[in-house]
């Protein structure tokens, strides 16, 4: 029988950003003091798992998500520019609640192809560097299981192509709260499950912020 390999894909927690700012890729943005708590409670909830490896975006938010699992399980965090939040022309646009960025006419000449999508990263374009790390991370692990901290977009754009769905959606219904976690078995090389589920979930304050 192969052996089983379990990757977790880990969305960082909440966000301080009073301003409601999309921050995209912009660096200063740290976790809140409930973000913090949050990575606490995941890496709690991991306690006893067979975690041997820690990878995690490079950007602050990630990497203090990534720190109490560090502690946790003694490990070192191993940075990886390709569990990066998606490059987006609208990083630094203040944005309200429910209206978004969408609906001003300034923005509409980069809004033409939301299949791509025309105003960022191509969703082809996550999936490969996202498959990319995950085979890094199997490979690291094998046999056991590793933690990788990332952003909501790039989770729900692997869990879309990993599950054999379309990868154009609506962003409002993707499955990736803050400090959630989405789970790939593999049974050698072959994907054989994808859970989710959300151990801060009691946490979450809606609506959330701005930003993934």
């Amino acid at each position: 029988m192969p052996e089983t390999t379990v990757v977790h894909l880990l969305r960082h927690g909440e966000v301080h950003n009073p301003a409601n700012v999309l921050y995209g890729r912009l660096p200063g943005y740290h976790l809140s003091e409930t973000g913090r708590r949050m990575a606490e409670t995941v890496a709690g909830v991991l306690t006893g798992r067979d975690v041997t490896a820690l990878f995690s975006s490079p950007l602050e938010r990630a990497r203090e998500t990534a720190a109490p699992i560090a502690a946790t399980f003694g490990l070192e965090v191993t940075l990886d520019d390709r569990l990066i939040e998606a490059e987006n022309i609208f990083e630094g646009v203040v944005v309200g609640r429910g209206d978004g960025v969408f609906r001003s006419p300034r923005h509409y000449r980069y809004l033409w192809n939301p299949l791509r999508p025309s105003w960022g990263e191509r969703y082809i374009d996550v999936v490969r560097r996202m498959r990319s790390v995950i085979d890094v991370a199997r490979d690291t692990v094998r046999g056991h299981e590793v933690v990788l901290v990332s952003h909501q977009l790039p989770i729900w754009i692997i869990r879309l192509a990993a599950e054999g769905r379309r990868l154009p959606h609506d962003p409002r219904r993707r499955q990736c709260g803050l400090a959630s976690l989405t789970t790939l078995s593999f049974e050698g090389d072959r994907l054989v499950s994808v859970g989710y589920s959300e151990p801060a979930g009691a946490l979450v304050r809606r609506p959330t912020v701005p930003g993934a």
